[in-house]
């Protein structure tokens, strides 16, 4: 009885080992897939940010701000 016991918990153990080696992948890959995600949004504002501050209005408020500032 005790030598099947024996062999039911190495099998229980393996199965385990398995088992907790593939959840520590699938978790890796979670993480690649995230920093893309976060570098896509990241580039996306970015673009957004240039866009508007590129803009006439933008440029505009700033120039006025700078000519104040100065007295000029």
């Amino acid at each position: 009885m005790n030598r099947c016991m024996a062999t039911v918990s190495r099998a229980a153990r393996a199965w385990k080992e398995r088992h907790r080696r593939t959840a520590e992948d699938a978790e890796a890959g979670m993480a690649t897939a995230e920093y893309a995600i976060g570098t896509v949004a990241a580039a996306g504002l970015a673009a957004a940010l240039i866009g508007i501050l590129n803009g006439d209005s933008v440029i505009g408020m700033v120039t006025g701000l700078i000519t104040r500032a100065l007295g000029v």
